[in-house]
């Protein structure tokens, strides 16, 4: 648990960069796509982009075999926009917010309730389930996640911080109460968590309406990535594409934020 001083600082670091604009050199640093991220950190950065994309903030995609290890939390993406440096979304949301930039003004106090419960599902289910193929699927693991993760590491470190890294998933996963699932309990949950996530939907364009929030932003970062990425095992992306309305949501956010954004 933060310390006192450290959630001070923290929210003192909000106010003062508050009164900064943003400025047009944040960076975003990221694993490289190409050879060495993998899927949980792919869909966590990909959902990163798309959020500021959403609040039409500008950034540039900076990869970094090390990324990991530079960011402040241990886990990928994070910023730096000024003399900042803040890691992961949730966080980055709320140090945009702290600049008057939100994606969430038009909503009411029971909207952003069911919001942040809606991400908090994608993290208790998604990511989960994201870290467990990843790692805890041995199939996965010989011919995926070890090579990539191994692949910035010269011998014999790539195969030490590839057991490092599955030991401290495993661990996690362990205290979460995900461990010992199967693969069917794991694309069990992931259809629970979007059947409810296609309630929520309904037939909006968003989940509230007309206009992106961080929850868009958050599921369209994980399923697309899971949708896109090989693996051995597709059950999961197959698990994602019997929801067509949230394929369509995918595709809609792909159009709007990435494609036509990126040829403007």
């Amino acid at each position: 648990m933060p310390t006192p001083r450290v959630i001070l600082s923290e929210a003192m670091a909000l106010e003062v960069g508050g009164k900064e604009p943003w400025p047009n050199d944040v960076k975003l640093f990221q694993p490289y796509e190409v050879e060495q991220i993998l899927l949980p950190d792919n869909a966590s950065c990909l959902a990163t982009q798309a959020f500021l994309k959403m609040a039409k903030l500008k950034y540039t995609v900076e990869p970094r075999s090390n990324a990991e290890y530079m960011s402040p939390s241990g886990k990928v993406p994070f910023i730096q926009c000024g003399a900042f440096v803040v890691s992961e979304l949730e966080p980055i949301v709320s140090f945009v917010a702290s600049k008057g930039v939100s994606l969430t003004n038009d909503l009411d106090s029971g909207e952003k309730a069911d919001m942040r419960a809606y991400m908090s599902l994608i993290s208790n289910v998604l990511v989960n389930a994201e870290l467990f193929l990843t790692w805890c699927d041995p199939q996965t693991y010989k011919q995926v996640s070890k090579p990539r993760y191994g692949s910035v590491f010269p011998w014999p470190l790539n195969h030490l911080m590839c057991w490092q890294k599955q030991s401290a998933v495993v661990k996690r996963l362990h205290v979460l109460g995900w461990a010992s699932k199967s693969l069917d309990d794991v694309f069990h949950e992931v259809d629970q968590c979007c059947q409810a996530l296609t309630e929520r939907l309904a037939n909006k364009n968003y989940f509230f309406g007309d206009k992106p929030t961080e929850l868009d932003a958050l599921v369209f970062g994980h399923l697309f990535t899971v949708l896109t990425t090989p693996l051995p095992n597709n059950q999961l992306a197959a698990t994602i594409r019997g929801y067509g309305t949230l394929v369509d949501l995918c595709k809609r956010i792909e159009h709007q934020y990435f494609e036509l954004q990126s040829s403007s």
